[in-house]
């Protein structure tokens, strides 16, 4: 199945951090079996409202074909992967 991911990365990651975390996720999805179709770093944009005291983070989204059971693994990781402020998961 075909799936859009959104994520923030916390502006207190360096850049080096923030690239860890983008290839760690594109890493899961490809030795899960799944196929990264596309990954845009969007980058730095402020928050609609604060979110854990913060006003702005880096964007990234990435639309991968994977098993259902992928996203559910990654959405779990993400919740306690630190620098990750949010993340949204949309099947298209």
């Amino acid at each position: 199945m075909k799936y859009e991911l959104l994520y923030i990365i916390s502006q207190d990651a360096n850049d080096e951090q923030k690239e860890m975390l983008i290839n760690k996720f594109s890493k899961m999805v490809e030795d899960k079996g799944g196929n990264v179709l596309s990954l845009e770093k969007i980058g730095t944009k402020k928050f609609a409202y604060p979110i854990n005291f913060k006003h702005e983070g880096y964007y990234v989204l990435m639309t991968f074909e994977a098993k259902p059971e992928v996203v559910e693994e990654m959405n779990k990781l993400m919740n306690i992967t630190e620098h990750i402020v949010r993340q949204m998961f949309v099947r298209k």
